[in-house]
């Protein structure tokens, strides 16, 4: 074989194999860093892995906020109005939370069931909820009507 290209074959060997080491550390970090979004009724059927970082929406259920008076823990629960999911959140909550606001906690699933939130988003103005939220409460609310005038309300049409 030609000197000249032998030195392109291995050039080009060179190139094809650091550009896969490359795609595949991409690839590799990207699904380590995903957060996928699970209704609090995929949580309580156990679709949601447990200890993955996941994205967790729904409206924040009236009269389950209890906070901790010695230190900034939140426990509340979350609901699609078909299942109701437990969060716990240390910190500082966004101003618009509050009982029957659309939220979305991402966290990870402990042993029991529980998100324990890092950060909670609300809502930011009445006619706005996240798109997942919003497509997770349509669902529960085809198979009962108990929480149709709240997603309605809730929807950016």
């Amino acid at each position: 074989m030609n000197p000249k290209r032998k030195q392109r074959l291995i050039l080009v060997i060179f190139l094809v194999v650091g550009f896969s080491v490359v795609i595949g550390l991409a690839m590799f970090t990207l699904t380590k860093n995903i957060n996928l979004f699970y209704s609090p009724a995929q949580i309580a059927t156990g679709e949601a892995p447990e200890g993955a970082r996941i994205r967790a929406g729904g409206m924040v259920v009236e009269g389950s906020v209890k906070r901790d008076t010695n230190s900034l823990a939140i426990h509340f629960q979350l609901t699609d109005y078909e299942a109701k999911v437990d969060v716990e959140y240390t910190g500082i909550l966004p101003d618009l939370f509050r009982e029957g606001q659309g939220i979305v906690a991402l966290g990870r699933l402990n042993k029991n069931n529980v998100l324990v939130a890092d950060e909670v988003l609300a809502k930011h103005d009445e006619n706005y909820m996240p798109p997942e939220v919003a497509y997770a409460l349509e669902n529960a609310a085809k198979k009962t009507d108990a929480g149709k005038v709240n997603v309605e309300k809730g929807l950016d049409n």
